[in-house]
This record gives structure tokens, C-alpha cells and sequence, in this order.
């Protein structure tokens, strides 16, 4: 007598979920280091552009009202008209500084760190204040209107990159625990804004280089 074959039953056996999730495991283990690096990165490069952004507004607004604007870190969430600066705030905001008899006026405000509060920004001559004249360039005010704001010109170049830009430089440095590499922002008396990467050496093949 014959007995007919039996299909086998589909599906996973037990041996097999269990080698299924072992690999996954394995993979996710190996993906989180990076992606938390990753995203690390990307917190740093968010900031550093907020950043940018706003000095270079503080700039232009200078040019096209043709007169001193004020450009200054603060730690206030809704700042006014003599908002409180310092040099590493967690928000930017920008105000005109006033002709005799007027009144200073607010331009525009910014928040740095919003894509991650862990994120810190450090001026690299400790200034307060950025002050920007009609042309564009830095220009000195012992009292630009933001409170604790004293507005300086730079006194020292970048040191790896005295060939390419010989003017002195205000740098502000975005880092992060967490990060591979921190960003830095050059500000020369000219006006002239960099971007660069301080563990790269700035060249002429390598302008994201400090």
C-alpha cells in the first residue's frame, strides 16, 4: 500500500527566526555608531549655517540702509531692542544702530540651536558683538546698543590661512559631543565670511580647509 507524500508546511521554523534575528541584531549594532554620528554632523553643520545666515543678513542690511547694524549672540528666546548679548548664545538677533534722535530698531532674529540644544558655539576672541558699517566691514563701537555688546575688529589672522585671506579674523567655532569634527566661521575685517573644516588644512585645492 502506498502512502502519498506529504507537502511540507510553510513558514519559518524556529531555528531559522532565531538566526534571522541574530543577524538583525548584528546589523543594527554595526548602523547606530554611524547614524548617531551622522546625525551628530548634521547638528553641527545646521547651526554653523543658522549662524552664517545671520551674519551675512546683518551684513547685507548694513549695505542696503546704508548705515551701522549690530549683529550679536543672546540666550533670549524673544529678543527686543537691547537684548542682552553674549558670546555663546542659542539664538542671534540684529538691530540697527541709530542716527542722533532716533530710536534703535530691531531687523531680524534667529535661532542657532534648535537642531540640538548640546550643540555650543564659542567665539574665538571673545567678542560680543559684530558691527557692520555701510560697506559691509567691521567697524569698532564700545557701545552698539545690545546690552553687555562691545563691538571690536579683529586683531589676529587665521594662522593656516594668512596666505589666502591676510586680513584679521573673528572665527566662532560650532561643536558637538558626539561629533567627528567641529566647524569653524571666519569673519574678516573686510566682511568676507569662510566656512571651513579645522581639522583640514585650507589650499588652493582645498577651500573648505581653515
Amino acid at each position: 500500500m502506498l502512502i502519498p507524500n506529504r507537502k511540507r508546511a510553510s513558514g519559518f521554523t524556529l531555528i531559522e527566526m532565531v538566526v534571522a534575528v541574530t543577524i538583525f541584531a548584528i546589523l543594527v549594532a554595526l548602523t547606530v555608531p554611524a547614524m548617531k554620528l551622522w546625525i551628530a554632523n548634521t547638528k553641527v553643520r545646521a547651526v554653523a549655517d543658522s549662524l552664517q545666515n545671520g551674519i551675512r543678513l546683518a551684513q547685507a542690511e548694513a549695505e542696503r540702509r546704508g548705515r551701522q547694524v549690530v549683529f550679536a549672540l543672546t540666550n533670549s528666546a524673544t529678543p527686543a531692542v537691547g537684548f542682552t548679548a553674549t558670546t555663546s548664545g542659542t539664538y542671534w538677533a540684529i538691530q540697527t544702530f541709530p542716527f542722533a534722535g532716533e530710536t534703535a530698531a530691531l531687523i531680524a532674529t534667529g535661532v542657532l540651536t534648535s537642531a540640538g540644544t548640546t550643540v555650543t558655539i564659542t567665539a574665538g576672541q571673545s567678542q560680543t558683538a559684530l558691527c557692520f558699517n555701510s560697506l559691509g566691514r567691521l567697524v569698532a563701537n564700545s557701545s552698539p546698543g545690545p546690552a553687555g555688546a562691545t563691538c571690536t575688529t579683529p586683531t589676529a589672522s587665521h594662522t593656516s590661512n594668512v596666505t589666502a585671506n591676510p586680513q584679521p579674523t573673528f572665527t566662532y567655532t560650532v561643536s558637538m559631543t558626539g561629533a567627528d569634527h567641529s566647524l569653524e566661521l571666519e569673519v574678516s575685517t573686510g566682511g568676507q565670511l569662510h566656512l571651513c573644516d579645522p581639522t583640514q588644512t585650507f589650499s588652493a585645492t582645498n577651500p573648505y580647509g581653515c
